[in-house]
Protein backbone atom coordinates (compact mmCIF):
# COMPACT_ATOMS: atom_id res chain seq x y z
CA UNK A 1 0.00 0.00 0.00
CA UNK A 2 1.07 3.62 -0.97
CA UNK A 3 2.40 5.91 1.91
CA UNK A 4 0.31 8.90 1.22
CA UNK A 5 2.48 11.90 1.12
CA UNK A 6 2.61 15.17 3.34
CA UNK A 7 0.42 17.09 0.74
CA UNK A 8 -2.11 15.51 0.85
CA UNK A 9 -2.35 16.23 4.99
CA UNK A 10 -2.51 19.42 4.76
CA UNK A 11 -4.21 19.99 1.57
CA UNK A 12 -7.25 21.11 3.09
CA UNK A 13 -5.37 23.76 4.95
CA UNK A 14 -3.24 24.77 2.34
CA UNK A 15 -6.37 25.57 -0.06
CA UNK A 16 -8.15 27.39 2.56
CA UNK A 17 -5.28 29.45 3.49
CA UNK A 18 -4.33 30.04 -0.48
CA UNK A 19 -7.33 31.38 -0.76
CA UNK A 20 -7.67 33.70 1.98
CA UNK A 21 -7.30 36.98 0.60
CA UNK A 22 -8.87 40.49 0.71
CA UNK A 23 -8.89 43.08 -2.02
CA UNK A 24 -6.92 46.46 -2.08
CA UNK A 25 -7.90 48.54 0.15
CA UNK A 26 -9.98 51.74 -1.12
CA UNK A 27 -8.91 55.47 -0.09
CA UNK A 28 -10.82 56.97 2.37
CA UNK A 29 -10.91 59.31 5.84
CA UNK A 30 -11.44 57.42 8.82
CA UNK A 31 -11.06 54.14 9.35
CA UNK A 32 -9.66 52.19 6.45
CA UNK A 33 -9.73 48.20 6.39
CA UNK A 34 -10.12 46.45 2.92
CA UNK A 35 -12.40 45.73 0.17
CA UNK A 36 -15.62 42.97 0.87
CA UNK A 37 -13.90 39.70 1.17
CA UNK A 38 -13.87 37.62 -2.17
CA UNK A 39 -15.19 34.54 -0.46
CA UNK A 40 -18.82 36.27 -0.40
CA UNK A 41 -18.91 36.09 -4.24
CA UNK A 42 -18.90 31.90 -3.27
CA UNK A 43 -22.19 32.73 -1.82
CA UNK A 44 -25.26 33.22 -4.27
CA UNK A 45 -26.02 37.62 -4.30
CA UNK A 46 -28.84 38.03 -2.10
CA UNK A 47 -29.79 34.84 -1.27
CA UNK A 48 -28.46 35.29 2.44
CA UNK A 49 -30.50 38.47 2.55
CA UNK A 50 -33.93 36.44 1.48
CA UNK A 51 -33.35 33.85 3.86
CA UNK A 52 -32.13 35.99 6.49
CA UNK A 53 -35.77 38.38 6.16
CA UNK A 54 -37.72 35.34 6.67
CA UNK A 55 -36.13 34.32 9.24
CA UNK A 56 -36.47 37.57 10.79
CA UNK A 57 -39.90 38.00 10.33
CA UNK A 58 -40.70 34.73 11.75
CA UNK A 59 -38.77 35.32 14.54
CA UNK A 60 -41.25 38.87 15.44
CA UNK A 61 -43.89 37.08 14.41
CA UNK A 62 -43.21 34.48 17.35
CA UNK A 63 -42.28 37.27 19.73
CA UNK A 64 -45.62 38.89 19.25
CA UNK A 65 -47.49 36.03 19.83
CA UNK A 66 -45.70 35.49 22.90
CA UNK A 67 -45.99 39.25 23.65
CA UNK A 68 -42.33 39.60 23.71
CA UNK A 69 -42.58 41.93 20.61
CA UNK A 70 -42.29 45.95 21.71
CA UNK A 71 -44.95 47.52 20.45
CA UNK A 72 -43.66 51.01 18.22
CA UNK A 73 -44.48 53.49 20.78
CA UNK A 74 -42.52 51.95 23.69
CA UNK A 75 -40.03 53.78 24.77
CA UNK A 76 -36.94 52.27 24.02
CA UNK A 77 -37.89 51.02 20.43
CA UNK A 78 -38.38 54.75 19.93
CA UNK A 79 -35.12 54.73 21.38
CA UNK A 80 -33.56 52.42 19.12
CA UNK A 81 -35.26 53.70 16.09
CA UNK A 82 -34.10 57.50 16.72
CA UNK A 83 -30.50 56.05 17.13
CA UNK A 84 -30.82 53.69 13.37
CA UNK A 85 -32.15 56.62 11.60
CA UNK A 86 -28.51 58.58 12.30
CA UNK A 87 -26.43 55.73 11.84
CA UNK A 88 -27.86 54.34 8.49
CA UNK A 89 -27.04 57.04 6.45
CA UNK A 90 -23.47 56.74 7.37
CA UNK A 91 -23.54 52.85 6.90
CA UNK A 92 -24.96 52.75 3.33
CA UNK A 93 -21.23 54.15 1.88
CA UNK A 94 -19.90 50.48 3.31
CA UNK A 95 -22.26 48.34 0.56
CA UNK A 96 -23.41 49.03 -2.58
CA UNK A 97 -26.57 47.58 -2.27
CA UNK A 98 -27.37 48.81 1.13
CA UNK A 99 -29.59 51.77 0.18
CA UNK A 100 -31.99 49.12 -1.29
CA UNK A 101 -32.77 47.27 2.14
CA UNK A 102 -35.58 47.63 3.79
CA UNK A 103 -33.87 48.14 7.12
CA UNK A 104 -35.89 47.78 9.97
CA UNK A 105 -35.54 47.77 14.03
CA UNK A 106 -37.61 46.21 16.83
CA UNK A 107 -36.80 45.08 20.35
CA UNK A 108 -37.72 41.87 22.08
CA UNK A 109 -38.62 41.31 25.69
CA UNK A 110 -35.89 39.20 26.93
CA UNK A 111 -33.44 38.99 29.63
CA UNK A 112 -30.57 37.89 26.93
CA UNK A 113 -28.20 39.83 26.46
CA UNK A 114 -28.01 40.16 22.82
CA UNK A 115 -28.54 42.13 19.66
CA UNK A 116 -27.86 41.40 15.96
CA UNK A 117 -28.41 43.08 12.54
CA UNK A 118 -29.11 40.45 9.97
CA UNK A 119 -28.43 40.53 6.34
CA UNK A 120 -30.45 43.29 4.82
CA UNK A 121 -30.28 45.61 8.01
CA UNK A 122 -33.11 43.59 9.84
CA UNK A 123 -31.63 44.95 13.34
CA UNK A 124 -33.20 43.49 16.81
CA UNK A 125 -32.36 44.60 20.53
CA UNK A 126 -33.10 42.48 23.38
CA UNK A 127 -34.22 44.57 26.61
CA UNK A 128 -31.70 42.28 28.73
CA UNK A 129 -28.42 44.04 26.79
CA UNK A 130 -29.85 47.36 27.38
CA UNK A 131 -31.07 47.03 31.16
CA UNK A 132 -28.31 44.76 32.51
CA UNK A 133 -25.70 47.18 30.56
CA UNK A 134 -27.60 50.56 31.40
CA UNK A 135 -26.22 51.77 27.71
CA UNK A 136 -26.17 55.38 27.18
CA UNK A 137 -27.26 56.44 23.65
CA UNK A 138 -23.64 56.38 22.44
CA UNK A 139 -23.00 52.49 23.79
CA UNK A 140 -26.52 51.71 21.99
CA UNK A 141 -24.73 52.88 19.03
CA UNK A 142 -21.69 51.32 19.31
CA UNK A 143 -23.46 47.77 19.43
CA UNK A 144 -25.52 48.67 16.54
CA UNK A 145 -22.88 49.94 14.41
CA UNK A 146 -21.09 46.72 14.96
CA UNK A 147 -24.10 45.28 14.51
CA UNK A 148 -24.64 46.35 10.95
CA UNK A 149 -20.99 46.21 10.45
CA UNK A 150 -21.51 42.29 9.98
CA UNK A 151 -24.57 42.75 7.70
CA UNK A 152 -22.92 45.43 5.54
CA UNK A 153 -19.12 43.64 5.43
CA UNK A 154 -21.29 40.64 4.13
CA UNK A 155 -19.59 38.44 6.57
CA UNK A 156 -22.38 36.13 6.95
CA UNK A 157 -21.81 35.53 3.01
CA UNK A 158 -18.15 35.38 3.50
CA UNK A 159 -18.40 32.79 6.05
CA UNK A 160 -20.61 30.26 3.74
CA UNK A 161 -17.97 30.44 1.45
CA UNK A 162 -14.89 29.86 3.24
CA UNK A 163 -17.25 27.21 4.78
CA UNK A 164 -17.67 26.08 1.43
CA UNK A 165 -13.69 26.33 0.12
CA UNK A 166 -12.90 24.36 3.46
CA UNK A 167 -14.80 21.32 2.48
CA UNK A 168 -13.72 21.51 -0.78
CA UNK A 169 -10.56 21.37 0.22
CA UNK A 170 -11.09 17.99 2.09
CA UNK A 171 -12.81 16.13 0.17
CA UNK A 172 -10.52 17.34 -3.33
CA UNK A 173 -7.98 15.78 -1.22
CA UNK A 174 -9.74 12.18 -0.43
CA UNK A 175 -10.89 11.85 -4.33
CA UNK A 176 -7.10 12.65 -5.26
CA UNK A 177 -5.96 10.23 -2.69
CA UNK A 178 -8.05 7.62 -3.81
CA UNK A 179 -7.51 8.15 -7.35
CA UNK A 180 -3.74 7.62 -6.21
CA UNK A 181 -4.68 4.40 -4.75
CA UNK A 182 -3.65 5.11 -0.67
CA UNK A 183 -4.47 3.18 2.25
CA UNK A 184 -8.54 4.60 2.76
CA UNK A 185 -7.96 4.45 6.25
CA UNK A 186 -5.36 6.95 5.89
CA UNK A 187 -7.60 9.15 3.44
CA UNK A 188 -10.65 8.89 6.29
CA UNK A 189 -7.96 10.02 8.68
CA UNK A 190 -6.65 12.73 6.43
CA UNK A 191 -10.48 14.29 5.93
CA UNK A 192 -10.67 14.18 9.91
CA UNK A 193 -7.67 16.62 9.84
CA UNK A 194 -8.21 18.53 7.17
CA UNK A 195 -12.00 19.51 8.57
CA UNK A 196 -10.67 20.08 11.94
CA UNK A 197 -8.21 22.33 10.52
CA UNK A 198 -10.52 24.39 8.34
CA UNK A 199 -13.06 24.38 12.05
CA UNK A 200 -10.17 26.30 13.38
CA UNK A 201 -8.98 28.12 10.80
CA UNK A 202 -12.63 29.21 10.53
CA UNK A 203 -12.86 30.34 14.01
CA UNK A 204 -10.21 32.23 13.72
CA UNK A 205 -12.24 34.50 10.38
CA UNK A 206 -14.96 34.89 12.98
CA UNK A 207 -12.78 36.65 15.32
CA UNK A 208 -11.23 38.73 12.33
CA UNK A 209 -14.60 39.46 11.43
CA UNK A 210 -15.73 40.53 15.11
CA UNK A 211 -12.60 42.75 14.97
CA UNK A 212 -13.57 44.56 11.48
CA UNK A 213 -16.80 44.88 12.87
CA UNK A 214 -16.06 46.90 15.89
CA UNK A 215 -13.83 49.17 13.44
CA UNK A 216 -16.39 50.06 10.99
CA UNK A 217 -18.77 50.07 14.10
CA UNK A 218 -16.68 52.93 15.17
CA UNK A 219 -16.74 54.63 11.75
CA UNK A 220 -20.29 54.76 11.16
CA UNK A 221 -21.29 55.92 14.94
CA UNK A 222 -18.45 58.74 15.20
CA UNK A 223 -20.08 60.02 11.62
CA UNK A 224 -23.40 60.42 13.49
CA UNK A 225 -21.77 62.05 16.36
CA UNK A 226 -21.83 59.34 19.10
CA UNK A 227 -18.59 59.26 21.12
CA UNK A 228 -16.04 56.35 19.90
CA UNK A 229 -14.52 55.93 23.61
CA UNK A 230 -18.19 54.50 24.80
CA UNK A 231 -16.61 51.64 22.98
CA UNK A 232 -14.59 51.36 25.68
CA UNK A 233 -16.80 51.62 28.36
CA UNK A 234 -19.08 49.43 26.66
CA UNK A 235 -16.44 46.74 26.73
CA UNK A 236 -15.57 47.42 30.54
CA UNK A 237 -19.08 46.61 31.31
CA UNK A 238 -19.30 43.67 29.83
CA UNK A 239 -16.25 42.32 31.74
CA UNK A 240 -17.86 43.39 34.99
CA UNK A 241 -20.70 40.90 34.16
CA UNK A 242 -19.09 38.34 31.87
CA UNK A 243 -16.26 36.93 34.03
CA UNK A 244 -16.00 33.31 32.83
CA UNK A 245 -15.93 33.95 28.67
CA UNK A 246 -14.24 30.41 26.78
CA UNK A 247 -10.60 30.75 25.91
CA UNK A 248 -9.58 33.18 22.74
CA UNK A 249 -8.70 30.46 21.13
CA UNK A 250 -12.55 28.51 21.31
CA UNK A 251 -14.32 31.55 21.26
CA UNK A 252 -15.74 33.68 17.96
CA UNK A 253 -15.57 36.54 19.74
CA UNK A 254 -11.82 38.46 20.56
CA UNK A 255 -11.52 38.73 24.42
CA UNK A 256 -12.52 42.39 25.55
CA UNK A 257 -9.50 43.68 26.34
CA UNK A 258 -8.18 42.91 23.15
CA UNK A 259 -11.32 45.12 21.77
CA UNK A 260 -10.54 47.72 24.01
CA UNK A 261 -7.30 47.88 22.79
CA UNK A 262 -8.09 47.75 18.86
CA UNK A 263 -10.86 50.63 19.78
CA UNK A 264 -8.20 53.13 21.71
CA UNK A 265 -6.33 52.07 18.44
CA UNK A 266 -8.38 53.25 16.27
CA UNK A 267 -9.57 56.43 18.34
CA UNK A 268 -7.21 58.86 16.61
CA UNK A 269 -8.63 58.23 12.83
CA UNK A 270 -12.58 58.47 14.57
CA UNK A 271 -12.38 61.24 16.92
CA UNK A 272 -12.13 63.64 14.16
CA UNK A 273 -15.18 62.56 12.56
CA UNK A 274 -17.27 62.94 16.26
CA UNK A 275 -15.84 66.47 16.74
CA UNK A 276 -16.61 67.42 13.10
CA UNK A 277 -20.29 65.75 13.65
CA UNK A 278 -20.74 67.58 16.95
CA UNK A 279 -18.60 70.81 15.71
CA UNK A 280 -16.79 70.38 18.93
CA UNK A 281 -13.03 71.28 19.00
CA UNK A 282 -11.32 68.51 19.60
CA UNK A 283 -8.15 69.47 21.25
CA UNK A 284 -9.80 70.56 24.50
CA UNK A 285 -12.82 67.48 24.54
CA UNK A 286 -13.82 66.88 27.57
CA UNK A 287 -13.67 62.86 29.25
CA UNK A 288 -16.07 60.36 28.66
CA UNK A 289 -17.29 59.07 32.04
CA UNK A 290 -19.31 55.98 32.03
CA UNK A 291 -22.88 56.04 33.98
CA UNK A 292 -21.51 53.07 36.29
CA UNK A 293 -19.33 53.35 38.83
CA UNK A 294 -15.46 51.91 38.71
CA UNK A 295 -14.76 52.69 35.18
CA UNK A 296 -12.50 55.07 34.65
CA UNK A 297 -13.38 58.14 32.67
CA UNK A 298 -11.78 58.20 29.01
CA UNK A 299 -9.99 60.85 27.73
CA UNK A 300 -8.47 61.66 24.25
CA UNK A 301 -5.61 64.11 23.18
CA UNK A 302 -5.45 65.31 19.80
CA UNK A 303 -2.92 64.33 17.51
CA UNK A 304 -2.60 60.44 18.44
CA UNK A 305 -2.37 60.13 21.90
CA UNK A 306 -5.17 58.80 24.52
CA UNK A 307 -5.23 57.75 27.90
CA UNK A 308 -7.79 57.01 30.76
Amino acid sequence: MKKLPLAIVFAATFALNSLAFAEEPEAQDGVKVGKLSIFRKLAPTGALENSAAQQYAQTMQQAQQQKALAPDNHPQLIRLRAIAAKLIPFALRWNERAPQWKWEVNLLGSKEINAYCAPGGKIAFYTGILDTLKLTDDEVAMIMGHEMSHALREHGAERTGKSLVANLAVKGAELFAHYKGYDANVVGAVGAVGSGAAKVAILSFSREDETEADIVGLDIAARAGYDPRAGITLWKKMGLINKNAPPKWLSTHPPGKDRIAEIQKHLPEVMPLFANAREINLENIPAYRSNVKGIEPVSFVARGTQGE
